[in-house]
C-alpha cells in the first residue's frame, strides 16, 4: 500500500482542525491519518490525541512530547523513532513495531500492545513498506532494543510483546498483562512488575536486580541466565585489601616493571556495589570472567588490560583508553563507549598490541566517536550499535552480525569490504 505524505504546514493544519474537534468548536475535525508517512518529521509537541494513525510510518520521527492518549496507532511502524517525555495514556498499539525506539519517560499507561494485523477490504494481510515488518505475525508489538527507562506501562496488555534487549530501568508496570512476552537481555533494573501476570514469559539473560514482584504470576516464566540482585562469585569484600590499595599497588607495580607491587587483578569477581573506576589508572589490569555491570570506567586507562569474558553490560567506558584490549567472548551489550579509543597500541620495537573484540557481544552498544581504527570484531555481535561518526579504517567485521547497527554512509564502504555482507 502507498502512504500518503504530508507537508509540515499541512500537518499543522490537521492538528488545528483537531484541537478545535477535541474542544466542541465549529469547523473541527478528527486528525484521521491513517496510512500516512511521517518518517522523519518532526511533530514533537504536538497534541493528537484520540487522532487515527493505523498503519502510519513514524521511522525515525522526533516525536519528543507528542501527546498521543487514546489515539489508534493499530499497526503503525515507530521504529528508531524519538517518543521521548510522550504521552500515550491508553492508546491502542496493537501489532505496532517500536524497534530502537526511544521512549523514556514515556506514559503508556493502559495501552494495549496486544497482536494486530492490518488487512485491505478483501481480508489480505497489508505488508508495510519496510519488508521485515509485516504486520500480523504471532507475536505482538515489537520494543526490541528500545528505551523505556522511567515508562509507565501499569495495566498494559502487552501479550506475547517483545522487549528483548530493551532499557526498561525503572519502567512501572503494575498489573500488567504480559503473559508470554520476551524480555531476553532486557534491562529492568528498578522496575515495578507488581501483581503482572507474567505465564510464559521469557527472561533469558535479562537484568532483575532490584525488581518489585510482589504478588506476580511468574508461573512457567524463563528465568535463565538472569542478573539478579545476589553475587555471581566473590565480592570485594572478599579481597584482602581494598579496591582502592589495590591501585595503588598496581601503580607501584607498572612503574617497576614488577618489581614492586601487585598486578590488580580481579578475575572472576563480582565488583557491582563496589566504587566507581572513572579516570582511574589501570593499564594491563585483569578481569576475566569478572561481574563489571554498569560500572563507570569512563576516561580511564584500560590499555592492554584482559577482560576476557567479562559482564560489561551497560558499563559506562566514555573516553577510555583501551588501546590493546582483549575483550574477546565478553558481554557488552548497552556499553556507552562513546569516544573510546581503541585502535592497536604501539609498544615500540615494531611491535603492535590491537584491541581484540573478537565473538563480544556488543548488542546497541554505542560507539559514537571512538577509534576503531584496525579493531578486530570478529564473530562479534553488533545487532543495533552505533557506529556513527566513529573510525573504522582497518576494522575486522568478519562473520560479525550487523543486523540493525547503525553507520554514516561513508562508513558502508569500509564495514562492507571485510563483513562480506549489507550494513545499513
Amino acid at each position: 500500500m502507498r502512504l500518503i505524505r504530508l507537508t509540515h504546514a499541512e500537518i499543522e493544519e490537521v492538528a488545528r482542525k483537531h484541537a478545535m474537534f477535541r474542544a466542541g468548536r465549529m469547523g473541527g475535525a478528527r486528525a484521521v491519518l491513517a496510512h500516512h508517512d511521517f518518517s522523519g518529521m518532526n511533530l514533537s509537541g504536538m497534541d493528537f490525541s484520540h487522532a487515527d494513525f493505523s498503519g502510519a510510518l513514524f521511522s525515525n520521527a522526533d516525536l519528543n512530547g507528542i501527546r498521543l492518549d487514546y489515539a489508534v496507532l493499530f499497526g503503525a511502524n515507530m521504529r528508531q523513532a524519538n517518543l521521548q517525555n510522550a504521552s500515550l495514556v491508553r492508546a491502542d498499539m496493537r501489532g505496532i513495531c517500536m524497534r530502537g525506539t526511544n521512549l523514556i519517560n514515556a506514559d503508556m499507561t493502559g495501552v494495549d500492545l496486544r497482536e494486530g494485523a492490518l488487512t485491505n477490504r478483501d481480508g489480505e494481510l497489508i505488508i508495510q513498506e519496510d519488508p521485515s515488518q509485516i504486520v500480523g505475525t504471532p507475536s505482538g508489538a515489537d520494543l526490541g532494543g528500545a528505551n523505556l527507562t522511567q515508562a509507565r506501562l501499569s495495566g498494559a496488555i502487552a501479550i506475547n510483546s517483545d522487549f528483548s534487549d530493551a532499557t526498561m530501568r525503572g519502567c512501572k508496570m503494575i498489573r500488567a498483562c504480559l503473559q508470554g512476552a520476551n524480555f531476553e537481555r532486557a534491562n529492568l533494573e528498578d522496575a515495578d512488575l507488581s501483581m503482572c501476570d507474567l505465564k510464559d514469559a521469557s527472561f533469558k539473560n535479562s537484568i532483575l536486580m532490584r525488581v518489585t514482584t510482589n504478588l506476580s504470576n511468574f508461573s512457567e516464566a524463563d528465568l535463565t541466565g538472569a542478573l539478579m540482585d545476589a553475587p555471581t562469585g566473590p565480592t570485594h569484600k572478599d579481597l584482602p585489601v581494598s579496591l582502592e590499595e589495590m591501585m595503588r599497588h598496581h601503580v607501584s607495580w607498572l612503574s617497576t616493571n614488577g618489581k614492586h607491587g601487585a598486578r590488580f587483578d580481579v578475575s572472576g569477581f563480582d565488583l557491582r556495589r563496589s566504587i566507581p573506576f572513572c579516570r582511574a589508572f589501570l593499564t594491563m589490569m585483569r578481569g576475566e570472567r569478572a561481574m563489571l555491570y554498569g560500572m563507570d570506567f569512563s576516561d580511564a586507562q584500560l590499555q592492554a588490560a584482559d577482560l576476557r569474558g567479562a559482564d560489561m553490560r551497560h558499563i559506562n567506558l566514555m573516553a577510555a583508553d583501551m588501546r590493546g584490549c582483549d575483550l574477546r567472548g565478553g558481554n557488552l551489550n548497552n556499553a556507552r563507549l562513546q569516544g573510546a579509543q581503541l585502535r592497536p597500541l604501539e609498544l615500540g620495537e615494531g611491535r603492535i598490541l590491537y584491541t581484540d573484540l573478537s565473538g563480544a557481544s556488543l548488542r546497541y552498544a554505542n560507539f559514537t566517536g571512538a577509534s576503531l581504527r584496525e579493531v578486530k570484531l570478529r564473530g562479534a555481535d553488533l545487532s543495533g550499535a552505533n557506529f556513527r561518526g566513529s573510525e573504522l579504517d582497518g576494522a575486522d567485521f568478519k562473520g560479525a552480525n550487523l543486523r540493525d547497527a547503525r553507520f554514516d554512509a561513508g562508513q558502508i564502504p569500509i564495514v562492507q569490504a571485510t563483513a562480506g555482507g549489507d550494513a545499513s
